[in-house]
């Protein structure tokens, strides 16, 4: 007979027994539901139905015919209408099934067919839908070793009974009536051996289902989890993103435009360079805006053709240069030092160099006060890289500057060098000015001799900004030179 899904009724739906079983623990099987309990109701009717045929027809051919009817209506009802309840009590049916059977031989009424199968499925059902193995096995144990004892007995007792089955001989060895018993033997062995091997084969099927759904449900929680904490870091980094853009390039417009509002008057043309940077700021941060804001765009939206150049993918530390070039335009002096054999970064750590870089600067031109200014050191090491941007600004202190924004900037640099496993050091500097040192693990290499290790690019003028240039005798300069020129003092621009 083929069990039924396991499933769980509305009223046990919230039971301890539902869930898979933790580590040490005994899993019990869930009730089947309502559907369960109406095919049982109807597989014990219908073995009711055929019993009563099977009994007819024995007593037809002189089995049992002496037997009262009341006394064989009685029995068909013991053998078969418990099994209705095979898979809520499973032990008590087979117990009452198997006293069934052996009334059936002791008053000598009944049939012999399908009271067997109903002896089957009550033992089998003890296997399947035991509620404790150990309670299972015991009752199990006890029904077939006593079913098995008393067929043992029985051929003892005939055996020196010669009415009894006297076509077949005691004599010899091997002889007929012994070959008889051991048939009988074999018979029981294979009967119950197969009820209680099948029923503790549906069993650990149910317990392997039952682990299967488990593991699937967990595996799609995790899934959403997985999916979840996906979007929210797709989030937290194009917030991030978003920060490092508009801080950039609006503090630089902010700066440009105090200074051409100072010139206005007195120098036009000033201020209509002054105009022209902010133009050109403001360009580009909606450039960068626009390729953030594509990535919450649906996979069918066109979001066109981004150059190379401006993508955030490609930023990273050999667009250092621009990057202090534009904050020297900005009216920030600033220099920037390659300091070692400069080799190709993983994109992650390139481009959160260029961030943590592009944070400071930006900070120091917020913070730092009008005469402050910043030196960029990038640092090839043999297993990392390390970036200190610092200041000799004489504005906020480090808490002050914390208190004096939101503190984001700070947070973002922070997530930025854990995110590829490197450390962040911020703070105030002991002789003043601020400091931001990041370092970000490499794969180690072997270390080549240079004639001078330090390649620099550094800005020199006497009235604030007049260029950017690099120098180094070790071959083709590390970072191309950026010309940069302007015709009034820091102060004014």
């Amino acid at each position: 007979m083929s069990e039924t899904s396991i499933t769980i009724a509305p009223s046990e739906a919230a039971g301890p027994n539902s869930a898979a079983p933790l580590p040490g623990e005994e899993w019990v099987r869930p009730r089947p539901g309502r559907t369960g309990y109406r095919n049982d109701l109807l597989l014990a009717l219908a073995l009711a139905v055929a019993t009563t045929i099977s009994l007819v027809l024995f007593r037809v051919t002189g089995t049992y015919e002496d037997t009262p009817g009341w006394q064989s209506t009685l029995w068909v009802i013991g053998m078969t209408l418990p099994l209705a309840f095979r898979r809520r009590w499973p032990e008590a049916v087979a117990i009452v099934a198997s006293l069934a059977f052996t009334v059936a031989f002791v008053f000598e009424t009944g049939e012999m067919l399908f009271s067997q199968i109903s002896l089957f499925v009550a033992i089998y059902s003890v296997g399947a839908w035991g509620r404790s193995r150990r309670v299972a096995t015991v009752v199990r144990a006890i029904i077939v070793s006593g079913m098995l004892a008393w067929v043992f007995w029985q051929l003892i007792f005939y055996s020196a009974v010669q009415d009894y089955l006297p076509e077949l001989p005691r004599d010899g060895a091997l002889s007929p009536y012994l070959a008889y018993g051991l048939i009988n033997i074999m018979t029981n062995l294979l009967y119950f051996g197969g009820a209680w091997f099948f029923g503790d084969a549906a069993y650990r099927s149910a317990r392997a289902r039952a682990l299967l759904e488990q593991r699937t449900v967990e595996l799609a929680e995790a899934r959403e989890r997985t999916q979840q904490q996906a979007v929210a870091l797709e989030r937290v980094r194009i917030a991030r993103e978003l920060h490092d853009v508009v801080a950039h390039h609006v503090s630089v417009m902010g700066v440009q435009a105090g200074a051409a509002r100072r010139v206005l008057e007195r120098d036009p043309a000033q201020a209509s360079a002054a105009l022209s940077l902010i133009e050109q700021n403001a360009r580009s941060a909606v450039e960068e805006l626009h390729l953030l804001l594509g990535a919450l765009r649906s996979d069918q939206a066109d979001t066109g053709t981004v150059p190379a150049h401006l993508s955030n993918s490609t930023r990273g530390v050999e667009q250092l240069a621009d990057l202090v070039a534009d904050a020297a335009a900005a009216g920030l002096p600033a220099t920037l030092s390659i300091i070692g054999d400069a080799r190709t970064l993983p994109g992650g750590v390139s481009l959160s160099v260029y961030r943590v870089a592009q944070e400071a600067l930006t900070n120091t031109r917020k913070h730092g006060g009008g005469a402050a200014t910043a030196d960029v050191r990038v640092r090839y090491l043999p297993d990392a890289v390390e970036l200190e941007v610092s200041d000799t600004g004489i504005g906020a202190s480090g808490q002050q500057r914390t208190a004096a924004g939101s503190g984001l900037g700070q947070l973002g640099m922070r997530e930025r060098v854990a995110a590829v496993g490197g450390t962040i050091e911020l703070g105030p500097r002991p002789r003043g000015g601020y400091l931001v040192r990041a370092r970000f693990p490499l794969p180690a290499v072997v270390s080549t001799s240079s004639t001078n290790g330090v390649s620099a690019v550094s800005t020199s003028s006497t009235n604030g900004v007049s260029a950017v240039s690099t120098s180094s005798t070790t071959g083709a300069p590390l970072i191309e030179p950026v010309e940069i020129t302007t015709n009034e003092s820091t102060e004014n621009v």
